[in-house]
């Protein structure tokens, strides 16, 4: 008798233990998932939530004309001034400046619908014509000169510059596809409006007229006055219509030995798929010399795929084969923008277009 409550008893405590177990177990399994669902989950695993957030920004402002510089996941410098302009556009007020450098990196955005930038990722198969655009590229100037065209390095750098990336940041959102990539390969690139080299031939100088009349027809240019001023000292250019702020995108300006020459200027033409004059002499003293070399159209050409000429001889808006050093370098003189932000200028400006430089 003794014998049997003893065993029933153990039978009793090890239903017990087993059935405390079960309970505990399922009690740090839900705590987990808590856990889990407290954190905020990133879109693309090779970015932590706080980039990811800073990308949503860089989309939205690249997306509203306003743009941030090369997109890379970073409240840079040229996001925080492209976030101040768009809320100057917008008559939004700026927030108080912190004490703090780093909070100032963190801006306060809850004011702006980043919702709309849904999805932030997209997925991009690669075409033949990414693939066409790629070729050798010599890094010395005489070779170059003997070239038909002044192509992609890579796939990678053509994809990156269509959707305005910093090269490095597209690998960083495609580490598995680091290598020579093809068509037909798919990747994950952020969802801005493409840059499409193909369509640069076909681009009308002025074409851009924001607003339209009340039958859906494009009103009298009269009304819609476009200006351009860039200010030397933020290295920002604002487009406006009617004296109203509507873009605004990164530049690089000149040099101490060749300087942005500051004043009133117009608009006189815009090339499209420029060569360039390499003159060393000129680059770097403002001296024309018989000394030079033509180099051929294409993205990497050293004025990019527009050049805006201004009512002052050998200076221009234009683009670039570098848009890594927009900001972060000199030019020769002239403005120099990334290559889909001087296509998108381009569309707003054409001979007469007043051009201040402050």
């Amino acid at each position: 008798m003794i014998l049997q409550s003893t065993t029933r008893a153990a039978s009793v405590s090890s239903r017990w233990v087993r059935s405390a177990l079960w309970v505990f177990t399922n009690l740090i399994w839900t705590f987990s998932l808590l856990a889990q669902e407290a954190v905020p989950k990133s879109e693309n695993n090779s970015l932590p939530p706080e980039r990811e957030k800073a990308l949503r920004l860089q989309v939205f402002l690249d997306r509203a004309k306003f743009g941030p510089g090369k997109i890379d996941g970073r409240n840079g410098d040229f996001t925080l001034r492209a976030l101040e302009l768009y809320r100057e556009a917008n008559g939004l007020p700026a927030p108080a400046a912190s004490q703090n450098a780093e909070e100032n990196k963190n801006p306060v955005v809850t004011d702006l619908d980043l919702t709309s930038v849904e999805p932030l990722y997209i997925e991009y198969t690669v075409t033949e014509a990414d693939v066409e655009s790629v070729g050798p590229l010599p890094d010395k100037v005489p070779e170059q000169a003997k070239l038909k065209s002044m192509p992609y390095r890579s796939v990678g750098e053509a994809i990156a510059e269509k959707f305005h990336s910093d090269l490095k940041f597209f690998e960083e959102l495609n580490p598995d596809k680091s290598g020579k990539l093809k068509a037909g390969d798919t990747v994950t690139v952020p969802n801005v409006k493409p840059f499409e080299l193909s369509t640069v031939q076909d681009l009308d100088p002025g074409s851009e007229l924001i607003g339209e009349d009340s039958t859906d027809k494009k009103v009298d240019d009269a009304s819609h006055v476009f200006s351009v001023k860039v200010s030397t000292k933020t290295n920002m250019l604002s487009v406006y219509q009617n004296e109203k702020l509507i873009a605004a995108y990164p530049v690089t300006i000149g040099s101490n030995q060749t300087e942005s020459p500051v004043g009133d200027w117009k608009v006189s033409g815009v090339a499209k798929m420029p060569d360039f004059r390499y003159d060393k002499a000129m680059l770097e003293r403002g001296e024309r010399s018989d000394d030079f070399y033509i180099l051929p159209s294409g993205p990497n050409n050293p004025v990019g795929v527009i050049w805006i000429q201004l009512n002052k001889k050998g200076i221009g808006l234009h683009g670039t084969s570098a848009p890594d050093t927009i900001g972060r370098s000199e030019s020769h003189g002239c403005v120099r923008l990334a290559n889909w932000d001087v296509i998108r200028l381009a569309e707003k400006v054409k001979a007469g277009v007043a051009v201040e430089i402050q």
